[in-house]
């Protein structure tokens, strides 16, 4: 395995994930799954899903689990080094920076116009992974569990991870 791989992987789609987890996580998915190859769409789907369930921010969790996966104890510590520390760094200096130019034109732009492309990213990838989920079960049962987690996180307010713990109890039952 070769570290600076790990360590560059998880840099790079840390670094660019404006807006946190939900940006980052399609660049980890590009660079994880696409880039090097470290898991394919289904484990991805499954440690995600996972990932989601545990406390704390969902990058961290995937660097952890990729990186330990890929690199053995020290891929698990290139991989949260790489995610954590050049973006707390970053968030540092860039907050300071925004807030001392906060009520400029360009600054307020720039935070505006980045939102479009992350909503793409997150679409592209929710397309990618539910494509994996229609091959295996098929398209019918695939927008039936989609209705149903939608309408138990969106209309009765369920939290993520029961509606998670659900699908896999579900899959578990029913698709095995």
């Amino acid at each position: 395995m070769d570290w600076i791989q790990l360590f560059f992987g998880f840099f790079i789609s840390n670094a660019l994930g404006y807006g946190g987890g939900p940006s980052s996580i399609p660049l980890m998915y590009e660079e994880i799954v696409n880039h090097y190859h470290w898991l394919d769409n289904i484990q991805f789907s499954n440690m995600l899903a996972l990932g989601n369930m545990l406390p704390g921010p969902i990058a961290t969790k995937i660097a952890a689990f990729v990186g330990y996966e890929a690199g053995g104890w020290v891929g698990f510590a290139v991989s949260i080094i790489a995610t954590v520390v050049p973006t707390a760094v970053a968030l540092i200096w860039l907050l300071n920076l925004m807030q001392k130019y906060r009520k400029s034109d360009a600054v307020k732009g720039m935070t505006l116009l980045v939102q479009p492309v992350i909503a793409i990213m997150m679409v592209v990838m929710t397309w990618q992974l539910s494509a994996n989920s229609v091959h295996t079960i098929g398209i019918w049962q695939s927008l039936g569990i989609a209705a149903v987690a939608y309408f138990a996180m969106v209309i009765k307010k369920f939290h993520p991870a029961l509606v998670i713990v659900c699908a896999f109890v579900y899959g578990g039952i029913f698709l095995s």
